[in-house]
């Protein structure tokens, strides 16, 4: 005789009986567009919304502190006395370590707790990035040092944070979590020149900028602490994910600005600190608006075309680097002719680009699930910035300057040269749309692969000869104590 099927069990905070939190089956039922009204969450809403608006603060920072350096980065090769490539190089180590660590903590966020986990990198971050600030003017390679140090707290945030609002939300208001996630990109790293320029211009001192973010975020480490959900999960595997490159293309656009504007008399060098903190208000503005409409865009056109075009994700995200591919080009050609176009330029290229922001996080965590996450998305950050601006910023200010050696140096030829080196990035750019319409070919199989996956697992029922929770893998089911539980 068949067992009576009973109604489905609410999750609850603790480890007992009844579906847990995060498993298997809540990863394909978190696809559906009306999950959210068919599942009730694993905590209140109300907690669940307060630790997306601590996860995003800190995410803010994050983006905040990492373009602060380049809001002041003609103080700091006027102080250091570096070339373009040196003065590159400062990013290329960060990312570099931040790429290279995102793997590590991919693996362990799978494996142990991710709120721990968190609050150790951001920790290391805050003391790094406060360090940055001692640097004296004799020791450089201390600077780069630390810099590549505040790439671990990067990294262990960055991996995890969005793995957990993909945990605690399903379906549409999952997507419009993660794409308010995303918008604190652009914006922090607008924020970000804004602050820093505006703090060495007030104070006289470009070393200041770099100490009020991590000000900001003992704030958030508290927060952290006391507010942000405590997940744990069980072994994962390595998941197939999308990827696209990221470029170094704006700061090095606002560098082109400055120099554009010595070339037409329209400002004078920097040769002693704090440079004209202009060029980083307005350029930092155009990216807090660029940025949040753009993410806010794409979302919005991934809800209204989803029903109807299945690999409309993967669409969104080619059309616009595809698109932004001519507006970058015109504009590191405009800056030799009107600093106005230029912007507007700008304004229409960082637009395209930001569609991706929240489209593309939804593409992962669309196709993998929960216990594989931070590993997923450890990979598309490696891979990302391997790819892109890990070594793009030391690559153009190489091309910089052995383009600007072949002629005698003058302000004018210093400003061509680096625009010359810019053409690269819209052929990048065209490089990662097509990447994207590849991803189009087979997102919707991907989809229907995992929910076929997991149709066929057995649903856990009610009492007390209720089945076990579906584990993943072999060491799974030799470990049943990798099941999910959460603890506020």
């Amino acid at each position: 005789m068949e067992p009576k099927e009973g109604p489905m069990p609410q999750r609850s905070l603790g480890s007992g009986s009844g579906l847990p939190y995060n498993s298997f089956v809540d990863s394909v039922s978190s696809l559906t567009p009306t999950a959210e009204d068919k599942e009730k969450p694993a905590i209140s809403p109300r907690r669940s919304y307060v630790a997306v608006a601590v996860l995003c603060y800190v995410n803010l920072l994050n983006y905040s502190e990492r373009y602060t350096i380049a809001g002041v980065l003609p103080d700091i090769q006027t102080f250091f006395d570096i070339s373009d490539s040196m003065a590159a190089l400062i990013q290329t180590v960060f990312i570099s370590s931040f790429l290279l660590l995102a793997p590590v903590f991919g693996y362990l966020g799978d494996r142990y707790n991710r709120k721990y986990i968190m609050i150790g990198g951001l920790s290391v971050w805050l003391v790094t990035a406060a360090g940055s600030s001692l640097v004296t003017k004799s020791y450089f390679w201390l600077l780069m040092l630390l810099r590549a140090m505040v790439g671990i707290g990067e990294a262990s945030y960055s991996t995890i944070a969005p793995t957990i609002i993909g945990d605690l939300f399903v379906g549409t208001r999952r997507s419009a979590m993660i794409c308010l996630f995303y918008i604190c990109i652009p914006v922090g790293s607008g924020l970000g020149y804004i602050t820093g320029a505006g703090v060495a211009h007030l104070t006289g001192d470009w070393r200041w900028a770099l100490r009020v973010t991590p000000i900001l975020g003992l704030v958030g480490l508290v927060l952290l602490v006391l507010l942000c959900p405590n997940p744990t999960r069980g072994a994962a595997e390595t998941p197939r994910e999308e990827v696209t490159g990221e470029s170094s293309y704006p700061e090095d656009v606002k560098y082109l600005l400055k120099k554009a504007q010595v070339s037409q008399g329209l400002q004078l060098p920097c040769v002693k600190e704090p440079c004209n903190p202009t060029d980083s208000y307005i350029f930092g503005a155009v990216t807090v608006v660029t940025g949040v409409l753009g993410a806010f865009l794409g979302s919005c056109l991934s809800r209204w075309f989803g029903k109807r075009i299945p690999n409309v994700d993967p669409l969104i995200c080619a059309i616009g680097l595809v698109g932004s591919a001519p507006c970058l080009f015109f504009t590191i050609f405009a800056a030799s002719k009107s600093i106005t176009a230029t912007y507007v330029f700008i304004f229409f290229a960082e637009m395209l680009i930001s569609l991706n922001w929240a489209v593309m996080a939804d593409i992962l965590l669309s196709i993998v699930i929960p216990t594989r996450r931070s590993t997923a998305e450890a990979l598309q950050i490696s891979v990302c910035h391997l790819l892109g601006d890990a070594g793009s910023p030391y690559f153009v200010g190489l091309i910089s300057d052995a383009i600007r050696k072949s002629e005698p140096a003058t302000h004018d030829w210093s400003f061509r040269s680096l625009q010359y080196s810019l053409v690269v990035c819209p052929f990048v750019a065209i490089v990662g749309g097509l990447f994207f319409f590849v991803t189009s070919l087979y997102i919707t199989e991907d989809r229907k692969a995992l929910a076929k996956l997991v149709e066929g697992a057995p649903q856990p029922q009610q009492g007390a000869n209720s089945e076990p929770p579906i584990e993943l893998s072999n060491k799974d089911k030799r470990n049943p104590k990798n099941n999910v539980s959460v603890n506020i």
